[in-house]
């Protein structure tokens, strides 16, 4: 069985993709900063990641803003009066750029359950939820690159656009800004990325996955396709998630790091497939997935991911 493993390792790595390896700031570096904050973004700059990834939302006057959440968070929001949030917030999509810019993100509840997970988080008192042209402004004169995801499900509702809205409201975006070679538009629901390829297929799209007992955005149930895949049935594909992914038209998958096993990459870059597993903040884990050939990480900590690639000789762009 060792003997196997290695052998499988061996020829992921034959058939890995040829590009630099990709670090990924999640939501900026929220192990350490306020998430999907210009503070956030910055912090995770000066730690040299290669690509911020972030999250879109879309405000009532059609501004492409960032944000995780559809809906105001309690966890992470304060008012005009500097309180926390009781409780969920309105939709991002049923207020203006203008009255979103009334509340803050610049800090983590440190009451609630969310908060308690990142003690290493460093507020930030003042930030306000950016502009997607916020964000591009940070490339300005580097290489750095951006992972878009659209937050959108199949249950959204009036919550979000509809899909082929929310897709040309990206494209027309990352165009205006001048970033068609350096932006990956991502998410879970499938639905966006394939209308993005309709319109722009030039910009490189990434499928989300995850497989677990809480959330399964790729099997369908009662024989028909999951909601999630754009109308595509695992069924037939093999129940391959990476031929899944390949058909969908996404150049990368990115998934849920524990689904991810050697012979699962190998048959991901054998597809041509680049792999880029999500949200690793262990470091044992980042060194056992480089170890088994992905193609990039995303990480709340950029820190302990520069440490693990200097001890593996991993060298960034």
């Amino acid at each position: 069985m060792t003997d196997l493993r290695f052998t499988i390792v061996a020829l992921a790595a034959l058939a890995l993709p040829a590009q630099a390896f990709d670090l990924q700031g999640h939501r900026g570096a929220r192990g350490l900063a306020p998430e999907n904050t210009i503070a956030g973004f910055e912090r995770a700059l000066a730690l040299g990641v290669t690509t911020l990834e972030t999250d879109l939302a879309v405000t009532k006057d059609g501004t492409l803003v960032i944000s995780h959440d559809p809906v105001l968070n309690p966890a992470l929001v304060r008012g005009p009066d500097g309180k926390w949030l009781a409780g969920k917030g309105p939709p991002i999509h049923s207020l203006t750029l203008a009255e979103l810019g009334r509340y803050d993100i610049g800090r983590t509840n440190p009451e609630s359950a969310y908060g308690k997970q990142f003690p290493e988080q460093v507020p930030a008192d003042g930030q306000r939820f950016p502009t997607l042209a916020q964000v591009f402004a940070l490339g300005a004169g580097n290489k750095l690159r951006f992972a878009i995801e659209t937050k959108i499900t199949p249950d959204s509702g009036s919550d979000t656009p509809d899909p082929a809205t929310f897709a040309k409201l990206v494209v027309d975006a990352v165009h205006a800004a001048g970033m068609a070679d350096r932006v990956s538009v991502l998410s879970f629901d499938w639905r966006t990325l394939t209308e993005i390829k309709k319109l722009a297929p030039e910009i490189p799209t990434v499928c989300i996955t995850q497989v677990s007992r809480n959330f399964d955005n790729v099997k369908g149930l009662s024989g028909r396709p999951s909601a999630w895949t754009a109308g595509l049935d695992l069924a037939n594909h093999d129940d391959s998630v990476p031929k899944l992914v390949r058909a969908a038209g996404c150049s990368t998958w990115s998934s849920f790091y524990r689904n991810l096993t050697p012979a699962s990459i190998a048959e991901a870059h054998a597809l041509g497939l680049v792999v880029l597993p999500w949200t690793v903040n262990d470091p044992a884990d980042m060194a056992q997935l480089i170890d088994w050939g992905v193609d990039g990480l995303i990480t709340d900590y950029p820190d302990r991911a520069r440490k693990v690639l200097a001890e593996k000789g991993v060298r960034l762009p």
